[in-house]
């Protein structure tokens, strides 16, 4: 997990790092003493856990957990601070844990292991087969019908008015448009990242970085790149925690 550390008091980040580092797996990689400079920082980085003070210069702890609490992906946030008094308002942010200063080693350990525990357990449900009503498409080759498991098929392509499917080994027409297409797929296994292509997230073996900060995709199995246009390159590096 990557974290940051939100505190304008240097001897309390420096003590709640090294608390972190012992206790835990989870990797550090800034620290700020200022919350528009966090804002700034979210804009262009992905991070899964922020330990928040709340009486920091330029946005409060709280008018920055609200504004992350609207992304799209939310990081975990922690809060760290002295003050007892905005512990009911921390949970209504949704808030995984409220600490209060000064630290107490066992109740950081404890709040650590929890949530690296919690954070295991959801990357496991994600990570599940998808159910069995949703894992069946009909897919057209000739003038057959081929009842394909969508964890068979790795990208679909736009060609004019007709889409094209492709799995390891075969090439399906559909006569739909991709959005049409995209669309009958789980949305949480596939990803619209160009007008002209849909991708299997858990098919992407490579990814390289291409010109205007964009991506070109190399797939598992197959010989295939595939670009992330520009106005889908942030929601990708969510996805992928580029």
């Amino acid at each position: 997990m990557r974290a940051i550390i939100v505190e304008d008091e240097v001897p309390a980040k420096e003590e709640l790092e090294y608390l972190i580092q012992t206790h835990s797996n989870i990797e550090i990689i800034a620290s700020f003493e200022d919350g528009l400079d966090v804002l700034k920082f979210l804009q262009e980085e992905e991070v899964d856990v922020i330990f928040l003070d709340i009486n920091i210069p330029s946005l409060d702890g709280m008018l920055l957990a609200g504004s992350i609490s609207k992304f799209a992906r939310k990081p975990y946030i922690v809060f760290t601070t002295a003050y007892k008094e905005h512990a009911a308002q921390a949970f209504e942010l949704e808030a995984f844990d409220y600490i209060l200063k000064p630290y107490e080693e066992k109740r950081i350990a404890s709040m650590l292991s929890k949530l690296e525990g919690h954070v295991k357990k959801e990357q496991q449900v994600q990570e599940e087969v998808i159910p069995e009503a949703n894992r069946r498409i009909n897919l057209r080759k000739n003038e057959n019908i081929i009842v394909t498991d969508v964890n068979e098929i790795y990208y679909a392509e736009a060609s004019e008015k007709i889409t094209l499917v492709y799995t390891k080994d075969e090439e399906f027409t559909m006569p739909m448009s991709i959005t049409e297409f995209h669309d009958k797929l789980p949305q949480d296994v596939f990803f619209r990242c160009h007008r002209s292509y849909s991708v299997s997230i858990s098919k992407i073996h490579e990814i390289v970085p291409w010109f205007n900060n964009t991506y070109l995709v190399r797939l598992k199995d197959i010989k295939a790149e595939i670009p992330v246009s520009r106005s889908k390159v942030k929601t990708f590096r969510q996805i992928m925690h580029l």
